[in-house]
């Protein structure tokens, strides 16, 4: 019995890619492998944005109106709807000058969880602590 942890690294924009939506659909997939664990084994995927990967970060993306597709904040919160740890770089936030209320919540859908934004130092933590990390 144990907890596997993994964490999903975000370091680059989601522009001309796909990178931090792949992310995100990856940590949430992983929440539905405890149904293959033993009795008593989870999974705990922890999903991080750090450096250039909290530049797509931002509340009232226009993903759907103009491209046809989910933007990355209804993504996230997708993520927060089913309580996935998210954690967003402090630090990278200040150096881009994105403030700290232009990230979104899924408040209104009914989610528990919110976007915590963090030191590095935690991020780190969270990095080490992981069995598995895979960078997006």
């Amino acid at each position: 019995m144990g907890d596997v942890k993994l964490a999903f690294v975000v370091q680059r924009p989601q522009y001309k890619g796909e990178t931090s939506r792949l992310a995100i659909t990856h940590a949430i997939a992983y929440q539905t492998v405890e149904i293959l664990l033993e009795d008593g084994d989870t999974v705990t995927p922890t999903l991080c944005f750090i450096g250039e990967g909290v530049l797509g970060l931002q509340k009232g993306q226009k993903a759907m109106d103009t491209y046809g597709i989910t933007s990355t904040e209804t993504h996230l919160k997708n993520a927060l709807l089913v309580d996935l740890d998210v954690l967003v770089c402090k630090e990278d936030l200040e150096k881009y000058g994105i403030p700290e209320d232009s990230i979104p919540d899924a408040e209104e859908m009914g989610a528990d969880k919110t976007i915590r934004v963090v030191p590095f130092s935690e991020i780190q933590k969270a990095i080490e602590d992981a069995k598995h990390v895979l960078f997006f």
